[in-house]
C-alpha cells in the first residue's frame, strides 16, 4: 500500500470531522442566536434552507402550503427560513410594499430568474428605479391607448382562427391560443417583430411548456445559481439529451439575443415600422453606456417577453373557463356585450370597454382567480420594520404572497367562487376592495404591464366574447385551481390543459 495513503485518509477524516462541527455550529447559531430567533416558527426551517429545497423542489411547488400551515399554527409573521420572515396581514401588504419605503430585492431570491441585468432581478433600489425610469414610459396607460391598433391586429388574428375552428370543430388547448396570443403582442412591441406564435397549428404548445418548465425551475436556480450558467457553456445537443425544455429555453434565449443585436449594433431600424418600439427607444435613451449592454438589454428581454405572457394569458384563460363554470355570469355579460357593441366586426376602444361595468368586474375577478404571482416577494429594508410586537431587524428579507390576500375568505368570502358582483356591490357601498386587489403587487415594483394587461383582456374579452360561444372540453376545475406554486399558479400535475370548442355566435 502506499505509504501515503495513512496519511490522506486522516486527512479525509478530520475534513469531515470539520465539516460535521461548523454545521453543527452553524445550525445553532441559526436556530438560538440569530437575530430572528424571536420570531416564531418551525425550528427545522430555521435550521436550513433544505426544508424549503425539498417542498419546492422534491415536492413541486408545494412550500406555499407550508407556508400556510406554519401561519396557522404561530400566527401572523413568522420565520419561515433560516433568513427570511413571511407576513400574512393583508392590512398590512400595502405598508411593507409602500412606495416610500426604499426597498431591495433579496439576492438569493431573485436567483429563480436567472436575468442578473432585467429590471425584475435587479437588487437594489436606487438600480431598479432607472431601470424602471426608462422603462415606465413605455407600459403608462397612453403608451398603451396609442398601442391599440397592434393589440387588435393581434386579436383580429386570433379570431380568424376561431373562425376557422369553429367549421372545424376540433378541440383545442384555449391556454396556448392565449399564450400566443400575448406572447406575439409583447414581441411586436419590444422588438417590431412578433414570434408568429397565432399562426402555429398548435399556438406553438411547446413555448407555454417551456414558459411553465422554466418557472417551476426557478425553486431549483434559487438553491443553486450555477447550474443555469453551466447549462449555458454545454453544447445545445447534450443539454437536448438531458432536457428537452431547457433546451427549447435556450434556444428562447437565443432568440432574444438575435432580435436584441441587430438593435444595438443601429441595422434595425428600418424594422421597427412608424411607431416606438421599446428596444429601439431604450438605445436611444438617456440610460448610462453600462445599461445598454447587450448581455443587459437580453435579460430584460427574457423577462418581458416570458413574465409578460404567461400572467395575462393565464387570466384570460381562467375568465373563459369560469364564464362556462358560472353560465349566469357569462349571459349577463354577452346582454352587456351586445348592446354595446351591435357591430361585432368591431371592436371598441379601451377607454369605451372600461365603462362597461360588468366586464369591468368579470375581468377583475378572473384576475383574482388567476392570483397573478404565486411565488412570496420578499423586500429588504434599509430600517427596522415594526409589525405590532415585532421589531424586524432591517437588512431582513420580509415577504408576503399574493394568493393568501386574494383568497381571503374574511375580504372575498367564498374566494374560491367566481362572483363579479362582489366588485359591483363592494362598489356600492363603498367599501372598495381595490386595497386588497393585489394581483399586479403594490409599490414601486409593482408589474411593469399592469395597463398593458388591462388593455388585453378588455380588448380580447370583449371580442371573442362578443363573436363567439365556446364549450369546454375535457376540462374540470381542478385544470385551474392553484395546486403548485411555480411563479404563477399550476393546476394539477396530471392536468392535460385547458381545452375548448369554439361555436360562432355571429347572426
Amino acid at each position: 500500500m502506499d505509504s501515503t495513503s495513512p496519511w490522506l485518509g486522516q486527512a479525509l477524516l478530520w475534513t469531515g470531522v470539520a465539516a460535521f462541527v461548523w454545521a453543527v455550529f452553524g445550525g445553532v447559531r441559526r436556530v438560538w442566536f440569530s437575530p430572528l430567533s424571536n420570531f416564531p416558527g418551525p425550528k427545522l426551517a430555521w435550521l436550513t434552507l433544505w426544508n424549503e429545497f425539498y417542498w419546492d423542489v422534491v415536492r413541486r411547488g408545494t412550500f406555499i402550503w407550508k407556508i400556510q400551515e406554519m401561519h396557522e399554527q404561530y400566527g401572523p409573521i413568522v420565520r419561515i427560513n433560516p433568513y427570511e420572515l413571511h407576513i400574512l396581514d393583508a392590512d398590512f401588504y400595502s405598508e411593507l410594499y409602500a412606495c416610500n419605503r426604499k426597498l431591495d430585492k433579496y439576492r438569493w431570491w431573485t436567483n429563480l430568474a436567472g436575468a442578473d441585468g432585467s429590471g425584475f432581478s435587479t437588487v437594489p433600489h436606487d438600480l431598479h428605479r432607472l431601470r424602471r425610469g426608462a422603462l415606465n414610459p413605455f407600459f403608462s396607460v397612453r403608451s398603451v391607448a396609442r398601442l391599440e391598433p397592434l393589440l387588435k391586429s393581434k386579436i383580429e388574428k386570433l379570431s380568424a382562427r376561431f373562425d376557422a375552428l369553429v367549421k372545424t370543430q376540433e378541440p383545442f388547448r384555449l391556454d396556448a391560443a392565449f399564450m400566443a396570443l400575448t406572447m406575439d403582442i409583447i414581441c411586436d412591441y419590444a422588438f417590431a417583430r412578433d414570434r408568429c406564435y397565432l399562426d402555429a397549428p398548435d399556438f406553438q404548445l411547446l413555448w407555454k411548456d417551456t414558459i411553465m418548465g422554466a418557472f417551476e425551475g426557478g425553486a431549483l436556480g434559487r438553491q443553486f445559481p450555477w447550474m443555469l450558467p453551466l447549462m449555458k457553456r454545454l453544447p445545445h445537443p447534450v443539454v437536448a439529451a438531458i432536457n428537452p425544455v431547457v433546451a427549447h429555453f435556450m434556444e428562447w434565449q437565443g432568440l432574444v439575443r438575435e432580435q436584441v443585436k441587430p438593435i444595438l449594433a443601429g441595422t434595425d431600424k428600418g424594422k421597427a415600422k412608424s411607431r416606438t418600439t421599446i428596444f429601439h427607444e431604450l438605445l436611444e435613451s438617456a440610460l448610462p453606456p453600462e445599461e445598454k449592454t447587450l448581455e443587459r438589454l437580453c435579460d430584460e428581454g427574457e423577462i418581458l417577453t416570458g413574465a409578460g405572457s404567461e400572467t395575462t394569458a393565464q387570466a384570460l384563460t381562467r375568465l373563459f373557463f369560469y364564464l362556462k363554470h358560472e353560465p349566469e355570469t357569462l349571459k349577463k355579460l354577452q346582454a352587456e356585450l351586445d348592446a354595446a357593441i351591435p357591430d361585432p366586426s368591431l371592436i371598441p376602444t379601451w377607454a369605451e370597454l372600461q365603462t362597461l361595468p360588468y366586464l369591468g368586474a368579470v375581468i377583475r375577478e378572473a384576475i383574482r382567480l388567476s392570483y397573478g404571482v404565486t411565488t412570496r416577494l420578499p423586500r429588504i429594508a434599509h430600517e427596522d420594520i415594526k409589525y405590532g410586537d415585532y421589531v424586524i431587524p432591517a437588512g431582513t428579507p420580509v415577504s408576503q404572497t399574493t394568493y393568501f390576500i386574494l383568497m381571503h375568505p374574511g375580504i372575498f368570502p367564498e374566494p374560491h367562487k367566481f362572483w363579479p358582483e362582489r366588485w359591483l356591490e363592494r362598489g356600492k357601498l363603498g367599501n372598495s376592495l381595490d386595497k386588497y386587489f393585489v394581483a399586479f403587487g403594490k409599490g414601486s415594483r409593482q408589474c411593469l404591464g399592469i395597463n398593458l394587461a388591462h388593455a388585453e383582456m378588455y380588448l380580447a374579452a370583449s371580442a371573442l366574447i362578443r363573436r363567439f360561444d365556446w364549450e369546454m372540453y375535457r376540462t374540470t376545475i381542478a385544470d385551474v385551481v392553484c395546486k403548485r406554486d411555480f411563479f404563477v399558479a399550476y393546476a394539477d400535475l396530471d392536468s392535460k390543459g385547458v381545452y375548448a370548442k369554439i361555436v360562432s355566435r355571429r347572426g
